[in-house]
């Protein structure tokens, strides 16, 4: 085999190793007990995710706010039940919610 489809075929195998970002859904959601507050399209505990798009579109630091308030919890935004922290969510899983809530989850 010459060299160069030897070289072809190691950054192929390179490239098939490489982890795939975090592609959030209602089962990611799920995994993380997000659905024990939060909904689709329904206030729970917590706001829905529809309503929490609404409010932050057009943020531009939208996704660095909410990335922060998963893992970190809060209160006060939404009424007076405070929001947990989630420390434990990896960050690139915490980011993949955070930019499908705002892009509409469904």
């Amino acid at each position: 085999m010459k060299r160069s489809a030897w070289m072809g075929l190691a950054a192929a195998a390179a490239l098939a190793t490489t982890a795939a970002p975090a592609v959030a859904d209602v089962a990611m959601a799920k995994k993380y007990n997000c659905t024990a507050c939060h909904a689709v399209d329904k206030k729970l505990v917590g706001p829905s995710y529809a309503d929490v798009a609404k409010k932050y579109q057009g943020d531009k630091d939208a996704v660095a706010k909410l990335e922060q308030k998963v893992k970190k919890g809060g209160s006060g935004v939404w009424g007076p039940v405070p929001m947990p922290p989630n420390p434990n969510v990896p960050d690139a899983d915490v980011k993949a919610l955070v930019e499908w809530i705002l892009a509409g989850a469904k």
